[in-house]
């Protein structure tokens, strides 16, 4: 609870964010389980071992600010290379 305190708006705690960045990473490993017609599990794999994750996780490259589907579509097209 301390952690919170530190922060006036609450959604900006470091917890907080880890916790949308994994829900969002979540969703995307669904739609690319679905892409790709595989499990859930190996696309969320995929995933994290991609450097389309890296990027995401980078503040600095902004690919965090884009939607879901556009984060899967830029795997898609890494895994076409």
């Amino acid at each position: 609870m301390m952690e919170q305190q530190k922060y006036k708006d609450p959604a900006k705690s470091p917890i907080v964010q880890e916790i949308i960045m994994s829900n969002r990473i979540g969703a995307i490993a669904v739609d690319l389980a679905e892409r790709l017609d595989i499990e859930p599990v190996r696309a969320l794999q995929l995933f994290y071992e991609s450097k389309v994750c890296a990027d995401m996780h980078n503040k600095s490259t902004g690919l965090y600010l884009y939607g879901n589907r556009y984060i899967a579509d830029e795997f898609m097209r890494e895994q076409e290379k």
